[in-house]
């Protein structure tokens, strides 16, 4: 291989079964992992672990995603503290969804990230959805210095929102808005 090649053709990674095995490996876990062929589009097998094993296994998941679990129970009391029901937290696939909302919650957690002017809140106002939707979309990225939440109007029912779901650095960075 030339020079020219090395730069024009990066290695190839190792198959997503050769990756599992390392990790486990490294784990000092014992398990036979299996693809059916080097495809890397394929399921990856993992045969049968010991129940220590598993345990480990489930120890070292739990590890690894620590911060965002933390960073999802710090956020929920806060939001309790402020009575903004979040009933859909839950930590998925590493990030944190916030769930459905009560259009009152969410006007409520706009404000908190200064979409509104704390002067103006009226507590007999009524806020429709749509509105409350483009203050949370706007304010933000602002108090979280660039995070994006995605936020959309329930149509069957007119009193709820849907946030999406956000990292665990932006939930840090939430967290910190609310705060103060």
């Amino acid at each position: 291989m030339t020079d020219i090649d090395a730069r024009t053709h990066p290695p190839t990674p190792p198959p997503p079964s050769a990756e599992l095995r390392a990790a486990l490996s490294e784990a000092g876990l014992s398990a036979r992992v299996t693809a059916p062929d080097a495809d890397a589009q394929n399921p990856v097998r993992i045969t049968l672990l010991s129940p220590t094993d598993a345990r480990q296994l489930a120890r070292l998941i739990r590890t690894g995603t620590k911060r965002t679990l933390k960073a999802a129970r710090t956020l929920r009391e806060i939001c309790e503290g402020y009575r903004i029901g979040l009933p859909g937290l839950r930590v998925e696939q590493g990030r944190i969804t916030l769930g459905p909302i009560r259009i009152d919650d969410a006007a409520r957690l706009a404000r908190l990230l200064d979409a509104v002017p704390q002067a103006t809140e009226q507590p007999s106002t009524t806020v429709d959805a749509t509105t409350v939707k483009t203050l949370l979309v706007h304010a933000f990225p602002q108090a979280t210095g660039g995070g994006t939440l995605s936020v959309s109007v329930r149509e069957n029912t007119a009193d709820l929102l849907d946030l999406g779901s956000i990292d665990a650095r932006t939930a840090r960075r939430l967290i910190r808005a609310l705060q103060f």
